[in-house]
């Protein structure tokens, strides 16, 4: 049975940095939990940051960028928090290869999650197009993103993944 990451936050957990979660409609994450495919994660906890904590953003790049070492992830505190990141995006990555994750629903907007945006590292809640840290390393690793109101379209993915699966098994 193929699994499918979601973020913990997506799932009513507490654990984003500002104690909160992400909403968002749960009918199709909670019918993929019965179904037992549903494995959740956060990057972030993986390396022990606590709850609350500083929000952080990605400084003068993307989550790309911060993987090849040419953007950093800084909190509002001007902490450097960027090997943080890159280690909860390794975790995250190791996490999902041992469960055999194919695809995954992230928070977008999050300096590790974010999907098709990210914040331009100023804190002034300015969107820019990009993916955070773990979203591209699961993605260039071969593991399809989506963020949560893409979820019709992650199920559609999934369906064809599940047929690709029955067509292929002798």
């Amino acid at each position: 049975m193929i699994k499918v990451l979601v973020s913990s936050c997506l799932l009513g957990k507490a654990v984003r940095y500002d104690a909160s979660d992400a909403p968002c409609d749960k009918t199709i994450l909670l019918q993929w939990q019965n179904e037992g495919r549903l494995v959740h994660f956060c990057p972030e906890l993986a390396v022990e940051f606590p709850i609350p904590r500083p929000p952080a953003e990605i400084i003068e790049g993307d989550g790309k960028m911060v993987l090849s070492g040419q953007a950093k992830v800084i909190g509002n505190t001007g902490t450097d928090v960027t090997k943080n990141f890159v280690e909860g995006a390794k975790k995250t990555y190791n996490f999902a290869k041992v469960m055999d994750v194919k695809l995954a629903i992230l928070t977008d907007g999050s300096p590790s999650c974010g999907s098709t945006f990210i914040y331009d590292g100023n804190f002034t809640g300015k969107q820019i197009l990009g993916k955070g840290v773990t979203a591209e390393l699961l993605e260039q690793n071969g593991i399809h993103i989506f963020n949560e109101n893409q979820i019709e379209d992650a199920l559609i993915f999934l369906k064809s993944l599940d047929e690709f699966e029955k067509e292929n098994t002798i």
